[in-house]
Parts: C-alpha cells; sequence; structure tokens
C-alpha cells in the first residue's frame, strides 16, 4: 500500500512536470504532434506504393491468364473443327484450369483493388486534415503572439502614466531637469558673448573721431581749412575734457 502511494505521488510529480512544459509553449508542442503525423503519413505512403506494386502484379496475372484462356478457346475450337477430339479435349481441360485461375486472379484483383482505394482515401483525408492543422497553428501561434502583444502593451499604458509618482514620471522630471540645465548654459553663454561689445562699440568710435580730428588739424596746417570751421565744440562734446584742451592748445600754438 505504501510503495504505491509512492508511486502514485511519483507519477502525479512527472505529470505535473509534463504539464509545466505542455503549457510552456503549446504552439511548439502542436508542431511536434504535426511533424509527427506527417512522418506517420510519409510511412503510409510507402506502404500505399508497395501495396500498388502488388496490385499492378496481380493485374499482370489477370492479363495474361485472360490472355490464356483466349488462347486455348482459339485452340480447343480449330481441333475440332478439325475433328480431333481427343486434343481438343486436352485443350479443354487446360482451358478450365486456365478459366478457374482467371476468376481466382480477377477476385484477388478485385479486393487489391478495394483495399487500394480505401487506404488512398484514408491517406488522401489525413492529408488535407494535416493541411488544416499546419494553417490553424500558423492561426494559433499568430494568435498568441497577438495577445502577448497585447498583454505588454497594456502593461506599457500603465507604465507611460505620466503621473510624476511613477518611475517614469520620476524619470520624466529628471530629463526636463536636465534640459533646463542645458538650456541655461546656453544662455549664460550668450549674455557673456555680449559682455564689453558697448565698451569696444565705445572705442571705436572714439578713435574715429580722433582720427577725424588729427585730419582736420593737418588740413588747417595745410591751410586747406581754416581754424574756424573746424567744429571744436562737437568734437569736445564727444571726445569728453581731456581732449577737448588738447585740442586748444594746439589751435593757439
Amino acid at each position: 500500500m505504501i510503495v504505491h502511494k509512492f508511486w502514485a505521488a511519483f507519477l502525479a510529480q512527472i505529470n505535473k512536470v509534463a504539464n509545466l512544459f505542455w503549457e510552456a509553449d503549446p504552439v511548439a508542442q502542436m508542431r511536434y504532434e504535426y511533424d509527427r503525423a506527417v512522418e506517420q503519413l510519409k510511412e503510409g505512403r510507402i506502404g500505399l506504393e508497395q501495396y500498388r506494386g502488388l496490385v499492378e502484379r496481380v493485374t499482370r496475372q489477370v492479363a495474361a491468364n485472360r490472355s490464356q484462356v483466349q488462347r486455348l478457346e482459339a485452340e480447343t475450337k480449330a481441333y475440332l473443327k478439325a475433328g480431333d477430339r481427343q486434343t481438343a479435349a486436352k485443350f479443354a481441360l487446360e482451358l478450365q484450369k486456365a478459366k478457374e485461375e482467371l476468376a481466382a486472379n480477377n477476385q484477388q484483383l478485385e479486393m487489391h483493388e478495394t483495399a487500394y482505394g480505401n487506404n488512398l482515401k484514408k491517406i488522401q483525408h489525413a492529408n488535407e486534415k494535416l493541411i488544416e492543422l499546419r494553417e490553424k497553428i500558423q492561426k494559433y501561434d499568430a494568435e498568441l503572439k497577438m495577445s502577448s502583444a497585447e498583454a505588454e502593451i497594456a502593461k506599457l499604458s500603465e507604465t507611460f502614466d505620466m503621473n510624476l509618482t511613477t518611475d517614469f514620471g520620476e524619470i520624466e522630471s529628471v530629463i526636463q531637469q536636465k534640459i533646463d540645465q542645458n538650456r541655461g548654459k546656453v544662455r549664460v553663454a550668450a549674455d557673456l558673448s555680449e559682455k564689453g561689445i558697448a565698451e569696444i562699440k565705445a572705442e571705436e568710435r572714439m578713435r574715429g573721431q580722433l582720427a577725424e580730428q588729427a585730419l582736420q588739424n593737418f588740413e588747417v596746417e595745410l591751410g586747406i581749412r581754416s581754424p574756424e570751421t573746424t567744429p571744436i565744440a562737437q568734437t569736445s562734446k564727444d571726445l569728453g575734457p581731456a581732449t577737448t584742451e588738447k585740442a586748444t592748445e594746439k589751435q593757439t600754438s
């Protein structure tokens, strides 16, 4: 009794493991069963071909018996017409045996033809079922993959919740903060690049005005321009007090 229980428990565990493998990939299991059926069908076809060879051999025997019967009938009639009854009787006996053999072979041929036809129909039917099974496997495989994808999409729809309480929301917040920091760096660099532009432009204007004043002074020295026409006041205003004093000293000299 105890051994029986242990054996039953062992078989139950084996069945549990088998069910795990069975349920892990049912499409693969169906493909395995399909491949086994295909192999069996191939073996059945080979057997059917061999059986057809037997039918062909019996058919050939029946054809030979029929030719023999026709020959013996002709010879028996010929000897009867010739009046040779003894020889005609001899051929008549052979004709009788040939007809019996022909009848037996005809009976066997009909039996073999019927058996061949039935087996052929079975194999053709099995082939049709295999085609249906193959299409069903492809359909189930596609449906399983689609349902699995839908399940994953359903999970992702929860993960892609934009709420900041989720992990994805926290990651998005960190990324946005990085983007803001990078944009801040770009703005600071742009602002720093404009520093000193006003001083540089003011210095360039001052140099231009000093050059113009020097040119006007040179024109006065050459007598091309009189001192009265030189715009001292405007130049002094533009250049400042120190520059104005230098210009006054040059005019008094």
